[in-house]
């Protein structure tokens, strides 16, 4: 989860990551998608950019806890995906985040 207008990650936040890290470090097959999104408040473009930002600070984390950047692929949703529907802080706090997909090649 990110705050307002940021692409910072929360300290809150690390040891998520770090689960992810060592997944994907246990993992080297798999690939992960990490989908950037924001909350309904400002224009599209503002809203895409920002969902990229924070996806891509995401995969530099992830980067700097020893993932191969190449498993990592970023998407930027803006505000087109809200997790929670409303119009208030405790929904738009759930929007503000960035989505992990795990790619799994066929055998």
């Amino acid at each position: 989860y990110f705050d307002l207008d940021s692409a910072t990650i929360k300290k809150a936040e690390d040891t998520k990551l770090e689960h992810v890290a060592a997944f994907l470090k246990d993992h080297q097959a798999d690939a992960l998608r990490v989908e950037g999104n924001c909350d309904e408040r400002g224009t599209e473009k503002y809203n895409l950019s920002l969902g990229e930002k924070r996806a891509l600070a995401v995969r530099e984390y992830l980067a700097n806890l020893g993932v191969d950047p190449r498993q990592v692929v970023t998407v930027t949703y803006g505000k087109a995906k809200p997790a929670v529907e409303g119009h208030n802080e405790s929904a738009w706090s759930k929007n503000r985040r960035a989505d992990f997909v795990v790619l799994t090649p066929k055998n």
